[in-house]
Parts: C-alpha cells; structure tokens; sequence
C-alpha cells in the first residue's frame, strides 16, 4: 500500500485531499500544527486505519518512520486576514517548512507536490494568467509575505528537481471554494455567506468590479490528484476559467441564500489584484482535466455548510 504525507492536512484543501487519497486506497499521514486548521475538518478520518495525524510545526525537522510514496506541501496560512496576522508565519511555511518538506521526499525517495497559488501572478498584467507569465508582485507590500513565499517555495521546489532529482510537482491553485472553509477566514465567499445568512451588509472592498476565477473544491482535488500521478514536473494551473466580478458573487449569494442584505462599499486593500482568471490549456492538454461542478451548484452545497455551521456556534 503507498503512503502520503500531507503537511496542512486540517486546513480546508488538505483534508479535503485527506479523504480524497483514502478513497484511492492511499495510507494518509497528516501533519499540522492547528495554527490554521481545525481538527473538526479531519474528525470523521479518526480510527480509519488508513489515517493517522501528528501534530507539529513543518518549519522544524520532519521525522516520519517507514515508507513514503508522496509529500504534498498544503500547510501555509492561505487568507489575506491569515497572513495579515500571520506574516512571519506565512514566511517560514513557506520558506523553512517547504525545505524541510522536500528533505522528507528526497530522504524517502518519494514524489513530492508542491500547493502553490494565482498569487504567485500578482496584480497581473498578462489576462488570462498562463503559467509562463513570470508576475507582477510588490515584495514588501501586505501581501508580500503570502505571495513572495510561494515564489520562493516554487523556487526551491525546481532546485531540488533539478539539483537533487527530486519527483516534483507544482499546482498553482485559483480562488477555491466548498465545505470546511472558516466563515472567519476573511475570503470573500465565506465572508459574504457569513454576513448574507445573518442579514447582515454584504462587504465589497473598491466598487466591487475587480474579478475572481471561483472553483468549487471537488474539481480542485480531482486536477490536483491528476497533476500528482502525471509526469509533468513544471507549474500547472488548476482553476476554473469562468471570470466573475466580487459584486456578481455578493449578489449570487445574496440570492441563492433569500438574503435581505444589501452591498456596502469599502476602500480596496492595498495591491488587491485586480483580475485573476487562469489559462487552464495546460491543464486540458496534459491531464485531460478541466472543472465539471457549476459555481451555483458549488455555491448551494457550502451554503448548506455554512448554515450547518451558524446553527452550531450558537448553540
């Protein structure tokens, strides 16, 4: 039986990966340290022979005994309000825990996947984002600490492929959405079913017209499991090309959810991008991947989540 390792295997993405690699009959080791995650998110996986969880910080050195066939790297606070609070945080995940991830996969001979992000692309100024395109990234702005980690971890990722000959593989990962995400996390789904579901203002930062390329977290994991198990070691983008604006979102949800909330209009964060929409032709072309679930179907199955998740945090 082949065994993977997943740093930030609590947080949304990697336990959502988590369950996906025991459904294929895969031995899950999951590692964090809670700073983001929640237990709550791998509770179901507890006495599954097939999963075992340990609790420690990836930026000091990893000890796991016995056979390993994979390492993907999904631990790093990966929300604005995180990194905000987190910065120094965001740096040594992505920095020292990216090494110390990829010393376990050389160690084990094992093939490693590296979670990177659209925000490796900046404020963009190609449209839509291809993989080629090199960014256009502030590295002492706020978001800096998140971007600039990610581009160093991408970085040392190659190296190790290239210097040491280390399997590895590089997702970069747009705008996802689905179960398991914090209403508090600060992204702008979250936020806007947190505020919508309690009537409260919907807040839109600027006028609401910069875009977001939305996938819901099933196709995620689907392109990213193709991306593990293909040859293709270079960043892949995994998203969906579908553009929207942050006022049509608020506005879908507001109607989906029979909301009475209204929009309200905040200053816009400093080197908030202004467009992100993947060119998803790579994704096609080599993994025959591309999303299948319609953003509203995605946006009804979180909303009953959501719901779910209000009513306990008041009980």
């Amino acid at each position: 039986m082949q065994t993977a390792v997943v740093t930030g295997g609590s947080g949304f993405l990697g336990s959502h990966l988590c369950d996906k690699l025991i459904s294929n009959n895969i031995s899950v080791i999951c590692i964090d340290n809670l700073l983001t995650g929640s237990l709550d998110n791998i509770q179901h996986l507890f006495g599954n022979p097939l999963f075992r969880y340990i609790k420690h910080d990836i930026t000091n050195f990893i000890h796991v005994p016995g056979r390993v066939d994979f390492v993907l790297h999904f631990a790093s606070p990966a929300s604005p309000l995180d990194y905000h609070q987190l910065p120094i945080e965001t740096l040594k995940v992505g920095s020292m825990g990216t090494h110390k991830a990829l010393g376990l996969a050389k160690e084990k001979k094992a093939r490693f996947l590296l979670a990177s992000t659209s925000e490796v692309y900046g404020d963009p100024l190609e449209h839509p984002q291809k993989e080629n395109y090199w960014g256009n990234v502030n590295p002492i702005g706020p978001r800096g600490v998140y971007d600039e980690a990610k581009r160093f971890a991408e970085a040392l990722t190659m190296a190790y492929q290239r210097y040491h000959g280390v399997s590895t593989r590089i997702v970069r990962i747009f705008n996802t959405f689905g179960p398991r995400m914090r209403l508090n996390d600060g992204r702008a789904i979250p936020a806007f079913f947190d505020q919508a579901l309690k009537n409260k203002p919907i807040t839109v930062f600027g006028d609401g017209s910069q875009t977001r390329s939305f996938i819901y977290v099933d196709d995620e994991i689907d392109g990213i499991l193709k991306l593990l198990f293909s040859n293709e070691n270079e960043p892949v983008n995994i998203g969906n090309p579908e553009e929207i604006t942050i006022k049509q979102i608020a506005e879908e949800i507001i109607k989906i959810s029979e909301s009475g909330s209204k929009i309200i209009y905040e200053v816009l964060p400093v080197d908030d991008p202004k467009v992100r929409q993947p060119d998803i032709t790579k994704a096609k072309t080599i993994l025959g991947w591309e999303p299948k679930i319609n953003r509203l179907d995605g946006l009804r199955r979180t909303m009953e989540y959501f719901k779910e998740k209000i009513l306990i945090d008041k009980k």
